[in-house]
């Protein structure tokens, strides 16, 4: 058989076991809802009849839970082979050149020393002495 089909089988469980559990939680009744069965009321009404209703729809979710963390696995063992077959297409390598020697390569100005500038040096507003007032 092929893979292919497998895996749309598992997939196809794997979304109906999800659908089951979902419906099977939101049909059972919380724990509290028995209390009102000892007075008389509800418990003529199930359908499993009046102590089977629980105990069937646990025994459904619990093999209807394993049959999805099942196919929870086997999606994950058809992911890890789509991810081998990915990582051996062929991916193409990156080849890397020597860089090119120039001979001729400009020369750089090393002198560190600042230029004198004609520009005359002003003093910053506020710091001369003969603004000093008096008081």
């Amino acid at each position: 058989m092929n893979i292919g089909i497998i895996e749309t089988l598992v997939m196809v469980l794997h979304v109906a076991a999800a659908l089951a559990i979902i419906g099977l939680v939101l049909i059972q009744q919380g724990r509290g809802a028995d209390m009102g069965s000892g007075f008389g009321g509800g418990a003529s009404n199930t359908v499993f009849g009046s102590g089977g209703s629980g105990n069937f729809l646990t025994r459904a979710t619990t093999t209807i839970a394993i049959a999805f963390f099942l196919t929870s696995f086997g999606l994950a063992f058809f992911a890890k082979q789509h991810s081998m077959e990915a990582g051996s297409v062929g991916i193409p390598q990156v080849v890397q050149e020597r860089p090119v020697e120039q001979n001729a390569a400009p020369e750089m100005n090393t002198n560190t020393e600042v230029p004198d500038s004609d520009i005359p040096a002003q003093e910053p507003q506020g710091a001369s002495d003969s603004e000093v007032p008096e008081g």
